[in-house]
């Protein structure tokens, strides 16, 4: 019994807890599974692990191409291994094509894409269709791949075409891997060497089946994305990129660039009406052009501006008021849901743009002159203005993570910007396709679509729009000539200030009207065009009054202006009847002896004598006489002009004695 007993005791003993230590490393490679640590029972046996298992220290377990690699307890272990894939046979296609936009029609640019591809002479053909965001830079690179896809001609025909969205260098490598896995057995697990792979695949190798392909590089960011990456030479190799960017490394090594523009007037025309059509809306053609107008024929604007009105059923007439109302921004104008499988609403078309080109050297530069060059004329703009003083304090104040200066000198002190920084921040702008910017054009050097200052424009605080406004007009009048020689160049100048004053709204009247569109008035007027300058006067003292108020100093100073310029323009008797009201306020509002009162005196008396009234003009510089006396003194410089005319004005009045003493 004893025997017996101390059998059973032993085998109800349990067995020993399992403790493994530095079992060291393990490493696998190709299809290899590399373990180490305790795995679990055999799997012939199946039975269970028969104590708790400690593992402490168990190192380190690298595998490579596709193996499996474990450190620590494994239950179960399983492992099946991929046979190798087999190439894609042709044709075959990577990645996918933007379906056709809604109402895509032919363009201008589509010819000159062909024209070129077959007019080349090198052994690879590299194209750039660049352009502002919005164009349809992608459609006609979609068009294009359809096209030769479709060629089933042994000239034209492609045994393989490769869309890659090229946005980020992640997803060209991510593009190229797939092209690699799919067409010649490259590692899925790699996608970098896979993209080499895909690369050498392409090169073309004299004891091989000949290849066409077409790669197709949509959206490009950045040049350095591409680096190490474009698709080598080839004679039967053709590759499309697309990109706002027109910066000179992507144009290197023969690439041919495109320029894609906006739609042009027929076009946008076309467009609207095969796309609004049909649906509820039966516009005229007249309605549909100014839509088209409103929007600077930019395709991407008016393929959401149709999916808005089909949505909404909104007229076009109701849509041009949303667009015009500047209480409004160019988000409320967007469809609720997208056209075309596109990405962003048109408010946010340009933002990543804006944010790389403020990356670029001199940094932070781009978004502060983006924001003066918003509030000019959309069609040119001086380079000589957002090169002046004004303008460079503002990029100093406002540019973007402002560094200081590093001499105690500059203590907290922004480091100022020089015009050579201006220049260079504006060539930033047009790398990224945000502005044109063309130095040999003195008058308009730099132009910028119209959607894209009114994108800026909504981005601006209203603080930061008043503040922006008064500098651009400080720097038109900092760069305005002082004698107009070359009447283009003043043109431009009011043609900039004209479009200030439509944007700015009240900032050019607050705190005061600001010196710029006196100074668009006399320049209208000094290049002989006298009847524009009483008009824009006598615009400008409804508006001054509106703002100001009728007794405010600078409404008496536009009415003295347009009395002035009226007179100038043939009517001198109403010119007299002005001054004499404007005259009579002054005395109300600033008093007898205010210089603008004494001076509206003596202009009420010149334009007396232009009028014919000789003797009124005489009497009248013989009051003005007597005031300056009081005021100003005998010997005073506007005491001896007023002498002058009072004795000129008596000798036209047929004073001969009079004028002589």
């Amino acid at each position: 019994m004893a025997k017996a007993s101390s059998r059973k005791a032993r085998d109800e003993t349990p067995e020993p807890s399992v403790t493994v230590t530095n079992t060291g490393n393990a490493e696998a490679a190709g299809d290899a599974t590399a373990v180490t640590g305790y795995r679990g029972p055999a799997p012939e046996t199946g039975h269970a692990p028969p104590a708790p298992v400690h593992l402490s220290r168990t190192g380190d377990a690298t595998a490579t191409n596709g193996a499996t690699a474990i450190s620590g307890y494994v239950h179960t272990l399983t492992v099946q291994q991929r046979p190798p894939q087999e190439p894609a046979p042709w044709p075959h296609q990577v990645g996918v094509i933007p379906p056709a936009a809604w109402s895509y029609q032919h363009r201008a640019e589509t010819d000159r894409l062909y024209a070129t591809a077959d007019s080349g002479t090198t052994t690879v053909l590299t194209q750039l269709l660049t352009g502002m965001g919005g164009v349809g830079k992608t459609q006609l690179a979609a068009d294009c791949a359809r096209t030769a896809w479709n060629d089933d001609s042994a000239a034209g025909g492609l045994d393989v075409l490769v869309w890659v969205t090229a946005s980020a260098r992640s997803s060209i490598v991510t593009g190229y891997a797939q092209a690699g896995v799919e067409l010649c057995r490259a590692d899925p697990g790699d996608p970098e060497q896979a993209a080499r792979s895909f690369l050498a695949w392409l090169t073309h190798k004299a004891t091989t089946k000949p290849c066409r392909w077409l790669i197709v590089l949509d959206d490009v960011a950045d040049p350095a994305d591409l680096k190490g990456l474009w698709p080598p030479d080839s004679p039967h190799g053709r590759t499309l990129v697309t990109t706002r960017r027109r910066d000179a490394a992507l144009a290197a090594h023969g690439r041919r660039t495109i320029e894609v523009g906006l739609f042009t007037e027929a076009e946008a025309l076309t467009y609207l009406t095969a796309s609004v059509t049909g649906h509820g809306h039966d516009e005229s053609a007249d309605e549909l052009t100014a839509l088209a107008e409103d929007l600077g024929h930019l395709p991407l604007a008016l393929a959401q501006a149709a999916a808005y009105l089909i949505d909404t059923g909104e007229t076009v007439a109701g849509y041009r008021e949303l667009l015009a109302d500047r209480t409004t921004t160019l988000a409320d104008a967007a469809p609720d849901a997208l056209p075309d499988d596109q990405a962003l609403p048109l408010a946010a078309a340009w933002s990543l743009s804006i944010d790389r080109a403020d990356a670029l050297r001199p940094a932070g530069l781009a978004r502060p002159m983006l924001a003066l060059t918003a509030l000019l004329d959309a069609n040119g703009i001086p380079q000589d203005v957002l090169t002046s003083s004004p303008a460079l304090a503002h990029l100093t104040a406002h540019r973007t993570g402002t560094g200081t200066g590093t001499g105690p000198e500059h203590a907290g002190q922004p480091e100022p910007v020089s015009a050579r920084d201006a220049v260079r921040a504006l060539s930033a702008l047009h790398r990224l396709s945000l502005i044109d910017h063309d130095r040999d054009d003195p008058h308009r050097a730099v132009r910028v679509h119209q959607l894209i200052q009114r994108t800026t424009r909504d981005t601006l605080a209203p603080h930061q729009h008043d503040q922006a406004a008064r500098t651009a007009a400080d720097a038109l009048i900092a760069a305005w000539p002082a004698i107009e020689r070359d009447t283009a160049l003043a043109q431009t100048f009011r043609a900039n200030t004209t479009a200030l004053a439509g944007h700015a709204e009240q900032a050019l009247y607050r705190p005061d009207v600001h010196a710029v569109l006196y100074r668009t008035g006399r320049s209208l007027g000094t290049t002989g065009q006298v009847t524009a300058a009483r008009d824009h006067f006598q615009h400008l003292t409804e508006t001054t009054g509106d703002h100001l108020g009728e007794d405010h100093p600078d409404t008496l100073t536009t009415r003295g202006n347009l009395a002035s310029w009226r007179g100038e323009a043939g009517d001198a008797a109403g010119a007299a009847g002005a001054f004499a009201d404007l005259l009579a306020d002054r005395i109300r509002v600033l008093g007898e002896d205010h210089p603008d009162t004494l001076t509206t005196w003596n202009n009420l008396a010149s334009w007396r004598g232009r009028a014919g009234d000789a003797a009124g003009a005489a009497g009248a510089f013989a009051d003005l006489l007597a005031d300056r006396i009081r005021v100003l003194g005998e010997d005073h410089p506007d005491t001896l002009t007023t002498w002058n005319n009072l004795a000129s004005w008596r000798g036209r009045a047929g004073d001969a004695a009079g004028a002589a003493g």
